[in-house]
C-alpha cells in the first residue's frame, strides 16, 4: 500500500491552511485511514503547536540537516488524537531552519508513502523554492482561499504554478467563511478559480477555542459546523459517504477531557 500524498497550500498567509491540514488529517484517521501529516512549512512552522508538539527534540528540522531518522520526527500515539495519526512537525527555531535543506523532502516523503493511505503536506505560503518543493512531491494538491479577491488572486498563482509542475489541483477549500454579503460565494469562487470547492468550511469560534486546548476541533467540538465540514472533507476525498455526527453532546476528548478531569481533582 503506497500513499496518496496530498499538499494543502495557500497563496496567502492566514487562510487557515494548517487548521485545515490537521483537521483533515485526523478526520481521515477516525475514519480509520492510516494517515501522516507533515509540517513542510519549515520557516513558519505551526503544526506542532496545535497539538502541543512545540518542545519535540526532533522534527522535520533535523533530518532535513541531516541529524536525524524521519522514524525520530515521526510522533504517534499522541494523547487524545487517533491511533492510526502519525505527526511530523517542523522546528520553531531559526538555527534549525537555516540548516535544513528542503531538496531534501522528497527522499523525506518517499520514506513514509509505504503502509499509509494518506500523506497531508502543510506547504508554505506564497511562491518560493520552499512552497515549490512540496508540490513536487504531491500526488495531488487542495488550496485553501477565504472568500475575499485578496486571497483568490494569490491562489490563482499557486494554480499556474501548479500546472506549470504538471502538479493536478484537486480542488478548492473555502474556509472562513462567515454570513457577510461582502464575501464570494462558493459558486463565484468556483468561477473565478476555474475548479470545483470541495467543501467550504465556515467561521467558527470552536477553532480557536480548540487550538487554545491544543486539540483540533473535529475531536474538541464535534458537533460544531466547522468539525462537521472538515469531516465532510475527509469523505469527498475518501469518495465514502458522509454519515451525520452523533456525538455532538457526548463528553469532550483530548486534551478538554484531561482539563475538566485536573479541574474536579483540585475540588
Amino acid at each position: 500500500m503506497t500513499a496518496c500524498v496530498y499538499t494543502i497550500a495557500s497563496g496567502k498567509g492566514g487562510t487557515g491552511k494548517t487548521t485545515t491540514t490537521l483537521n483533515l488529517g485526523t478526520s481521515l484517521a477516525m475514519m480509520g485511514k492510516k494517515t501522516i501529516i507533515l509540517d513542510a512549512d519549515i520557516g513558519m512552522a505551526n503544526l506542532g503547536l496545535l497539538i502541543g508538539l512545540e518542545k519535540s527534540k526532533i522534527t522535520l528540522h533535523e533530518v532535513l540537516a541531516g541529524t536525524a531518522t524521519i522514524e525520530e520526527a515521526t510522533y504517534s500515539g499522541i494523547e487524545g488524537l487517533p491511533e492510526s495519526l502519525e505527526v511530523i512537525p517542523s522546528g520553531l527555531s531559526l538555527k534549525g531552519f537555516q540548516d535544513a535543506d528542503i531538496d531534501k523532502l522528497k527522499d523525506v516523503v518517499a520514506g513514509i508513502v509505504e503502509g499509509a493511505d494518506y500523506v497531508l503536506i502543510d506547504s508554505p505560503a506564497g511562491i518560493t523554492k520552499d512552497s515549490v518543493i512540496p508540490l513536487l512531491v504531491a500526488n495531488r494538491v487542495i488550496l485553501v482561499v477565504n472568500p475575499d479577491l485578496a486571497s483568490l488572486s494569490d491562489a490563482l498563482k499557486i494554480k499556474a504554478l501548479g500546472e506549470m509542475l504538471d502538479r493536478p489541483i484537486e480542488g478548492a477549500v473555502l474556509n472562513r467563511v462567515t454570513s457577510d454579503k461582502t464575501e464570494l460565494d462558493k459558486n463565484k469562487v468556483s468561477e473565478l478559480l476555474g475548479m470545483k470547492v470541495l467543501e467550504t468550511i465556515p467561521e467558527d469560534a470552536n477553532v480557536r477555542q480548540s487550538a487554545a486546548f491544543k486539540s483540533p476541533v473535529v475531536l474538541n467540538a464535534p458537533g460544531s459546523p466547522s468539525s462537521i465540514a472538515f469531516k465532510k472533507l475527509a469523505t469527498r476525498i475518501t469518495g465514502e459517504e458522509f454519515k451525520e455526527d452523533t456525538t455532538k453532546g457526548k463528553k469532550k476528548t483530548g486534551l478538554i477531557a484531561k482539563f475538566k478531569k485536573s479541574l474536579s481533582r483540585k475540588k
